[in-house]
């Protein structure tokens, strides 16, 4: 790969270099245009920019550049007039603005390598926040712009090179705005005979590039949301992507017709990027604040930059196998392209005694050993565990905005407190066959070590990432009818006393286990009392983070980690974890000065928008793992929920049956293509005929001998176990010091703007008040208070669109059997605790992947007013399904059964009262009924001896009446427990769609 080369492509006419390129741009552009053409042009450019400007928000019309003329004689192309017309609430658009062309002769400016960008030779090269890709016949030209949209840097793709390569020219000349137009315009120039140059998308970054069986494809990024900022950076969601294949018009018609490349491209797509897959320019998430924070002082001290040590966390990049090939072909990879993590972002504001404190929970998925429930259980032979996820809660108050203290002094501002936590599956090797029809399928272990590996393996990870002690808070039932969970509860108590038999004291597992589903359904126990006193402990034993200068602000560093688990890592997870982060919150808050001791009660404002957050946190882990929202929420468990939650978490159980059984195989095949577990080779099979990806998933057994056996005693490392400290601050040394802030952090043009003209209301920071995103109940007619409030979700208003399409799409499945008043009260705005979409739809995203058309859903409808039979079964099971979901939330009678209802609870106001035993007047009724009763009528009443023994059988309760013991089993009214206890079902299965 060439990088000085000239960016003259294939068949294109050359040019000179814009080094040597003569400085007689207004002289050119006299001569050539002449007086009457010039004036032209900046009129029409006068005119579009006034459209512009009449048509959009100001803010967003100041983000947005000027019209663009790709020549005299042309107008607007579709594409760059859509582009420039599109407006947005927020302070950035959602979709990327595309360079701003004019047509200009070449002028000559001498220009040399980093002239005026005072990074490159250091850093490479600046960093770029928004792309504009061009193509040719033969070439894509990606050109990307910095945060203030004035230094350009352009890519240079081949598009007719040999399937399997990849051939990337990277400039590494920095560019200003009118010379990246005049070398624009001379590639168009150069290509006017193929059709000039084309602008074929405007993106905000570059996932990678990925190839099936032929040519490869670059994913990008097409629409954005702002979701959180961080330090003055910001964090963004990604909300819709492209994959763009690199080849001609002619070899992509060639590769379409071949299956295996098209069934390969459709498995992709069944991974949904753009929900919950979140990005920043300049902020590394893919770490903790501490990791960053410590990372930072150590290069100071070192003289280094940030980007001469060790990027991004691997293991939470999520397009780790797409920046493969990225890596190779470029030098400065991360100039281009973005690292994504996958999980959970959301962040508030709340005031707290007239103090602005920020309130962040970040949620980190691995990437190895990732997939869907009952695919991936426990643990593989690395030591990687399923559904891993590290959350982090980091609480600011908002002061300062950056990460440093005045003076400056470099990343040591004390606003900032952070506190980590980790969830993951039993690190076992046990799994689970949902083949049947069984929707808590058997555990099996499939490996039992005496040395417990795969366990060791992942502590040790874990001393690795978050140092000692690890506490271990085990959830799993310990008292079954038919052991389950159970099982893996003594396996699991065997390997902890076994690896902590290694382990120097004070630096042992701390491990606690209880049966939190059984204390819950239990009257004399108090779950949140339990959990409170181990959050407890477990603060006050790992700590946590305060960043400082340790000289007028004490820093601290937390040492150790929780990690909780159940079996599925959701429900009780998730409770558990909200009720260690309400007590961290309280450390948290302690240690800004905020307030005096570290408790936090319940009742108040700042732990009610805790618990959405974790609430919203723990639907998404489901959603993401399990295919379906948390079925037990912190409501079930503190015993506050409300009648209509039953149907809730029922309906949700159906939604994670189905996916579990139907859609999970299909979403695996997505993930082991998307993280490069599987990669197409010749003469190996297809991902879609393997029998199991067991072997994707764990170490080749060919390599075992080759591998250095581990020390089953000393199965950690030493170096691991040593107590984190802070860097003291010191300040960039060597080549580094005097350098001024804006060379280490640009947070000041990310985040204030200065070359944009914005609102308040369309800024981030204003938007995430807790009152706006978590608004107070809203009392009822009643004067009851409703205690369920919308979940929170970031949804921004740049989303709103997306928003009424899905409840249209809800609106016409569910009320398609209810009259109009109750369709108008239904989808009505309606207090927070009504809302259907709250769990009918994923966060964040409708209920299709793509607009689901009227006509589609006509036919149904047409069938449901006719009150006629539904031909389609799934159609009839489809509307069945929706019928009961709706009857649920909203249960109503009909007029008949309204008047039947009065009648009964009228009835005992029409009857005589009794005061005497004397025969009542007018009772010729009841006396002619008792009178036709004869002597052996009467004597056919006496009980039989049986009949008595039976009654008395009935009416002794045992103590324990809800256990059935062996000797109840053959009596017949437990026929249908028999059946249950044999696996197979209590009723008659039927496919339902609940999509």
């Amino acid at each position: 790969m060439d990088n000085n080369s000239n960016l003259d492509g294939q068949g294109e006419r050359p040019h000179q270099p814009l080094t040597s390129l003569p400085d007689t741009s207004d002289q050119n552009a006299q001569s050539s245009l002449g007086d009457k053409e010039g004036q032209r042009i900046k009129t029409e450019r006068d005119t579009v920019r006034q459209a512009r400007t009449n048509a959009v928000p100001s803010s967003a019309a100041s983000s947005l550049p000027s019209a663009q003329l790709p020549h005299p004689s042309s107008m607007l192309s579709t594409t760059e007039s859509t582009l420039l017309d599109a407006g947005s609430e927020d302070d950035e658009p959602a979709i990327a603005a595309g360079f701003e062309r004019s047509t200009s002769p070449a002028s000559a400016l001498h220009r040399n390598k980093g002239a005026e960008y005072q990074k490159v030779g250091e850093e490479g090269v600046c960093k770029m926040h928004r792309f504009s890709l061009y193509e040719t016949v033969n070439w894509f030209y990606l050109v990307g712009g910095d945060v203030t949209d004035q230094k350009f840097r352009i890519l240079k793709i081949d598009r007719t090179a040999d399937s399997g390569d990849l051939i990337v020219v990277e400039d590494e000349i920095v560019y200003t705005r009118k010379e990246m137009n005049q070398l624009l315009n001379a590639v168009d120039d150069g290509n006017k005979a193929s059709g000039g140059l084309r602008l074929k998308c405007t993106t905000w970054g570059v996932l990678g590039f990925i190839r099936f069986t032929g040519a490869y494809y670059m994913l990008v990024i097409t629409k954005r949301s702002q979701v959180a900022v961080i330090g003055g950076h910001y964090v963004y969601q990604v909300d819709g992507t492209e994959l763009i294949s690199l080849t001609t018009s002619s070899s992509r018609s060639k590769a379409e017709r071949i299956p295996e490349e098209a069934r390969f491209v459709s498995t992709l797509s069944n991974l949904d990027l753009s929900r919950s897959f979140y990005f920043s320019y300049t902020y590394d998430i893919t770490r903790s604040l501490q990791l960053n924070m410590i990372r930072e002082r150590k290069a100071f001290g070192q003289g280094l930059l940030r980007k001469s040590l060790d990027y991004h966390n691997g293991m939470f990049v999520w397009n780790q196998h797409l920046l493969g090939p990225a890596s190779t072909a470029l030098q400065n990879t991360y100039d281009w392209c973005i690292p994504i993590i996958h999980g959970f972002v959301d962040q508030t504001n709340i005031s707290i005694h007239t103090r602005t404190v920020s309130i962040t929970v970040i949620a980190r998925r691995s990437r190895l050993f990732a997939g869907a429930r009952f695919l991936k259980r426990g643990a593989n032979d690395l030591g990687f565990v399923a559904n891993d996820v590290e959350t982090e809660q980091i609480v600011s108050e908002a002061l300062t905005t950056s990460f440093h203290a005045p003076g400056p002094q470099l990343y040591a501002n004390p606003n900032f407190t952070s506190f980590v936590q980790h969830r993951g599956s039993i690190p076992l090797h046990w799994t689970q066959d949902n083949s049947g029809v069984s929707p808590k399928p058997d555990i099996e272990l499939n490996l039992v070590d005496p040395f417990f590996s795969a366990a060791a393996l992942h502590f040790d990870n874990l001393f690795e990432r978050y140092g000692a002690p690890i506490y271990v808070l085990n959830l799993v039932k310990s008292r079954e009818r038919i052991p389950r969970e159970s099982i893996l509860l003594h396996e699991y108590t065997n390997a902890i006393t076994y690896l902590n038999q290694s382990l120097p004291e004070g630096k042992k597992i701390l491990y606690k286990a209880w049966d939190m589903s059984r204390a819950s359904k239990s009257r004399d126990q108090d779950v949140i009392g339990t959990l409170e006193a181990s959050a407890k402990d477990i603060v006050s034993r790992t700590g946590l983070f305060r960043n400082g200068d340790n000289v007028y602000w004490k820093s601290s560093i937390q040492n150790g980690v929780a990690r909780t688990n159940c079996i599925d890592c959701l429900d009780r997870t998730n409770a558990a974890q909200f009720i260690i982060g309400k007590c961290a919150l309280g450390h948290q808050l302690q240690a800004l000065g905020i307030i005096r001791n570290e408790t936090v009660e319940f009742e108040t404002d700042v732990v009610t928008v805790l618990s959405h957050m974790y609430h919203a946190h723990g639907d998404m882990i489901a959603i993401q793992y399990g295919g379906s929202h948390l079925v037990n929420t912190m409501a079930t468990y503190r015993k506050i929920n409300q009648w209509s939650s039953q149907s809730r978490d029922m309906v949700e159980s159906f939604k994670r049956y189905y996916n579990n059984s139907f859609l999970d195989r299909q979403r695996q095949e997505a993930y082991n293509l998307f993280l490069g577990n599987y990669r197409f080779a010749q003469g190996q099979p297809m991902l879609w005929d393997l029998a199991t990806d067991y072997y994707l998933h764990h170490a080749d057994p060919r390599a075992w001998s080759e591998r250095r056996r581990r020390n089953y005693i000393k199965w950690f490392d030493p170096c691991n176990l040593e107590e984190r400290k802070m860097p003291q601050e010191v300040g960039p040394k060597g080549a580094l010091a005097g350098k001024p802030l804006d060379f280490f952090d640009e947070y000041w043009l990310e985040y204030y703007r200065p070359t944009n003209l914005s609102a308040f209301p369309k800024i981030l920071s204003y938007k995430v008040n807790s009152m706006r995103k978590y608004p107070p109940p809203k009392d009822t007619q009643d004067g009851a208070s409703e205690i369920n409030l919308p979940r929170p979700t970031p949804i921004l208003k740049n989303k709103q669109q997306d928003h009424d399409r899905a409840e249209t799409e809800v609106s016409s499945l569910i009320t398609s059997s209810l009259d109009n008043n109750e369709k108008n009260s239904l989808f009505d705005e309606k207090p927070p605790g009504n809302a259907l979409s709250d769990w009918l739809r994923q966060p964040n995203q409708p209920f299709q992947s793509e607009p689901t058309s009227t006509n589609n859903l006509q036919p149904l409808n047409n069938a449901q007013k006719s009150d006629k039979p539904l031909k389609d079964k799934s159609a009839a099971t489809q509307w069945t399904l929706d019928q009961f979901v709706a009857n649920s939330l909203s249960p109503a009678v009909v007029e008949s059964e309204a008047d039947e209802y009065l009648r009964y609870i009228n009835h005992p106001s029409n009857l005589p009262l009794v005061v005497s035993t004397e025969d009542p007047p007018h009772n010729s009724d009841i006396l002619a009924y008792i009178q036709s009763n004869s002597p052996d009528a009467a004597a056919q009443m006496l009980s039989t001896e049986d009949d008595i023994a039976d009654f008395e059988e009935f009416v002794n309760v045992v103590d324990d009446p809800l256990t059935v013991t062996d000797a109840d089993t053959p009596k017949k009214r437990y026929k249908a427990y028999r059946q249950w206890l044999k696996g197979r079902s209590l009723f008659k299965q039927q496919r339902a769609d609940l999509q």
